[in-house]
C-alpha cells in the first residue's frame, strides 16, 4: 500500500496546518497528515511549519513566547487559528498523523509524548525530525508508535558499503527523503531496496509532479509526502478513500 501523507494538509488549496486543511485533504484521498509541531510558552503543542508567526499571521512573534491564548487571536488566513496537536487528534480519531517535532528539547517531547499518550494515538502518530538527536531522544523516552530517521541516520543508511550493511543497527520505522541528498541519488530502486532490506519504509518529499510521484511508486517508493493530494492521487491511481 503507498502511503499519501498530505503536507501540511492541502496546503496548494488552503492555509497550511489547519484543520480546514486537514480535512478537504482527507477528502481529496490522503492516508496521513504531515505536519509540524512547537512548544507554547504555557506548554500547548501547536501546529505550524514556522517558529514565529511572521509569514502565516503576519505576527513576528515567537510561538515559543506565546500563549495558547494569544496564538488564538492569529489569523492564519481565511479567518482560521492555529490548532494544537491536541485538536488535530481528537478531530480526526481514524487519521494517521507525520508530525515534524521541530524543537528538541526535553520539554518539547515530553509534551507531544504526552498529548500522545492522551489521545491513546501513539499507533497513529509518526515522530519525525530532521534532527537525529531529537529522535534518539523520543525513543530513550520510550515512545511507543513509529519514529522517522534523521539526517545523519539516512546518510549512514545510504553511504555504509553494501557488505557492511547486514551488520549496520537502524533506528526508525520510515526513511522520509527528498529525490538527492548527500551527494547521491536517492530516488533509486537501489536505495529504496537498500532500506527495505532492513525494514525501512521509504517515503519521498514534497512531490508535487504527477508523472514524478507515478515513477517513484514504480521504482517501490511506500509514501509519498505532497502538496497537491488530488493530482498525486489521481496519478497513482487511487480514488478519496481507497488504498492501494
Amino acid at each position: 500500500m503507498v502511503r499519501i501523507y498530505a503536507h501540511r494538509g492541502a496546503s496548494a488549496e488552503l492555509p497550511e496546518n489547519t484543520l480546514a486543511a486537514f480535512r478537504r485533504a482527507l477528502a481529496l484521498g490522503a492516508d496521513a497528515i504531515e505536519t509540524d509541531a512547537h512548544l507554547t510558552r504555557d506548554g500547548h503543542v501547536v501546529l505550524s511549519h514556522d517558529p514565529t508567526g511572521a509569514r502565516m499571521a503576519g505576527v513576528s512573534r515567537a510561538i515559543a513566547d506565546c500563549t495558547l491564548e494569544e496564538l488564538s487571536s492569529w489569523n492564519v488566513g481565511h479567518g482560521l487559528r492555529m490548532p494544537t496537536l491536541a485538536e488535530a487528534l481528537v478531530e480526526f480519531p481514524d487519521t494517521s498523523f507525520n508530525v515534524d517535532v521541530k524543537v528538541r528539547t526535553p520539554q518539547m517531547i515530553a509534551a507531544v509524548m504526552e498529548v500522545i499518550a492522551c489521545k491513546k494515538a501513539q499507533q497513529r502518530v509518526l515522530l519525525a525530525s530532521f534532527d537525529s538527536g531529537a529522535l534518539r531522544a523520543i525513543r530513550a523516552a520510550g515512545y511507543s508508535g513509529q519514529t522517522g530517521m534523521g539526517r545523519t541516520e539516512i546518510a549512514r543508511l545510504a553511504l555504509t558499503p553494501r557488505l557492511l550493511l547486514g551488520g549496520l543497527p537502524v533506528k526508525g520505522h520510515r526513511a522520509q527523503v527528498p529525490v538527492a541528498a548527500f551527494g547521491i541519488e536517492l530516488a533509486s530502486r537501489g536505495f529504496i531496496e537498500r532500506c527495505h532490506a532492513k525494514k525501512i519504509a521509504v517515503d519521498f518529499w514534497t512531490i508535487d509532479d504527477p508523472i514524478q510521484a507515478r515513477e517513484l511508486v514504480e521504482l517501490g517508493a511506500d509514501g509519498i509526502v505532497t502538496n497537491d493530494v488530488a493530482a498525486v492521487v489521481a496519478a497513482i491511481g487511487k480514488r478519496p478513500g481507497e488504498r492501494l
